[in-house]
This record gives C-alpha cells, sequence and structure tokens, in this order.
C-alpha cells in the first residue's frame, strides 16, 4: 500500500540532488509508488478558466497555416505529474504534450488518461479533441524533441505550474532561457504560468520555492542571465534595467476566480496568479 510523503521529507531527499542533478531526485521519488503531496488529483481550475475565457488572448485550438491547411496548436506542460492538465488542453482541443524525466510519472500519466476520460470530456465537439503524446525527458535536453519530431521554438501553448517553483532558484536563468527556445513566436506562442506559491516566505526551504510574480518579471525578461536576489531571498530592484531583446514580455496577469485549495489562504484569499507570456517582437 502507498504511503504519504510529507514535503519535508521530500525537501530533506532533494536537498541530497544539486543542479541538473534535480531530475534524478524527482525520478526517485516516483520510483517509490508513494501518494506525492504535489499531486493535486485533478486538473487546475485556474487552467480551465483561462482556456474558457483567454481564448481572445491564446487564440483558438485550431489554426490555419500560409497554405490554408487547418492543424491543431502544440501545448507543452513541462513536469506534468500525473497528467491532469495535459489532459485538460487536449479536451480543448490542443494536441498535448505532457514531458517527465521518471517512467513511473509516465505509466501514471496513462494510467490517469485510461481511468478518468470522464474528467476530460471533449469541450466542443466542433473542434474535437487534441492528441496526448506522454513524453520521459529532460526538459533542458533537446532529445526527446527529436524523440517526438517537435522543432525548438515548436509550442504554441506552454502551461507551467509547480515546475518554476520546484527548481532551486539557481536554475531559474537556465528555465527562462529555455523557455524560449520552446515556445513558437508572438503572437502565436504563449506561456502560461500559474504562479505559485506566492505568499510563501523567500527564506523558507524548498521544494516549493517561493515563486512571487516579481521572480517570473525577473527572470522572464531576462532569461539565461543572473538575477541578484538579496539576503532575504527576495529579487533586487534594478530601475535602470532594460528588458531583453531576446526575453519574454508579460502580456495579460490576473488573480484567478478559481485555484487548488493549497494557491489559498486559510480564510479562502486567493494568492495564486495567472501570467501570460509572449516573445518580444
Amino acid at each position: 500500500m502507498a504511503t504519504n510523503i510529507n514535503p519535508k521529507e521530500i525537501q530533506a531527499h532533494l536537498s541530497q540532488y544539486k543542479g541538473d542533478k534535480y531530475v534524478d531526485g524527482w525520478a526517485s521519488l516516483w520510483d517509490k509508488g508513494d501518494n506525492l503531496p504535489w499531486d493535486r488529483g485533478f486538473p487546475s481550475p485556474a487552467l480551465e478558466d483561462t482556456l474558457v475565457k483567454q481564448r481572445p488572448t491564446i487564440g483558438a485550438p485550431v489554426a490555419t497555416d500560409a497554405q490554408g491547411k487547418s492543424y491543431r496548436r502544440k501545448a507543452l506542460v513541462p513536469g506534468c505529474g500525473r497528467g491532469v492538465d495535459a489532459l485538460l488542453l487536449a479536451s480543448f482541443g490542443f494536441d498535448a504534450y505532457g514531458l517527465e524525466y521518471s517512467a513511473a510519472a509516465i505509466e501514471a500519466c496513462k494510467k490517469e488518461e485510461a481511468d478518468n476520460a470522464s474528467w476530460y470530456r471533449v469541450r466542443d465537439e466542433t473542434v474535437g479533441a487534441g492528441k496526448v503524446t506522454w513524453i520521459q525527458g529532460d526538459f533542458f535536453d533537446d532529445a526527446w524533441l527529436q524523440k517526438i519530431g517537435v522543432p525548438l521554438n515548436g509550442f504554441d501553448i506552454i502551461y507551467d505550474y509547480t515546475f518554476f517553483c520546484a527548481l532551486e532558484p539557481s536554475m531559474r536563468p537556465k528555465w527562462a532561457l529555455r523557455q524560449t527556445q520552446l515556445l513558437s513566436p508572438s503572437p502565436k506562442g504563449n506561456l502560461i504560468c500559474l504562479e505559485f506559491p506566492r505568499h510563501k516566505n523567500p527564506q523558507a526551504p524548498g521544494p516549493p520555492y517561493a515563486s512571487p510574480s516579481e521572480a517570473y518579471v525577473a527572470h522572464l525578461s531576462h532569461p539565461g542571465e543572473e538575477v541578484p536576489y538579496d539576503a532575504k531571498g527576495v529579487v533586487k530592484h534594478q530601475p535602470l534595467r532594460a528588458p531583453s531583446t531576446a526575453g519574454l514580455e508579460r502580456v495579460a496577469y490576473w488573480t484567478p476566480e478559481r485555484t487548488h485549495e493549497v494557491g489559498q489562504g486559510e480564510n479562502g484569499m486567493i494568492h495564486d496568479r495567472v501570467s501570460i507570456w509572449r516573445r518580444r517582437n
């Protein structure tokens, strides 16, 4: 029988895996077969509302190319866990790709797809459902792209939730650069971030590491560059620093009407934010 594993145990375990070795740490947790606390059990309500209400911003799941041929737009969920959000994106009509490093996680995704089809009903019969592809690979490596035949800058939607916050802050420049390498050009390509945990003390251990909105802005506007943090773990304000021309710009930002309970305070106040980013023109 699976046993619960608490966040402190996860933090102690992952402290043994530094830098690029983080993937081995997460994979070994999946291999334990434990009930993992980052698994919410169902798709993100904030993502669902975004797909419904922000369609003018992110675009329809089906588009037309220069030759007039229709195609399904590609959506990537890195660190997809049990695959619930990738399956949600497919139910809206996107061809969705769920990426995980662990073979055990990929098996969990396949089981979720088989066991809970009712969660992922087709949202628009005129559009239909997109295809779901499960990929085992490292987000920062190109091998998985070659495996599925998708080029760099080939994803029209990337959804990032509990991935940014799972990485050691020292890896955030690399994370931001990789997003620019995977995201399609503007205005087609949109990175959707569900920012969590914004309210955590930056000096508290992670994962999840404190991920305030200022951190997303600092890193995505200067991908690949070091971003200074102060002694309290807060991004230092740099008023004279112009955004990088290679960076992403935030085109939308709001408090979601719904989100997972973990993104709310005791009184039900929603701490999470949703932001949408595009490559600078």
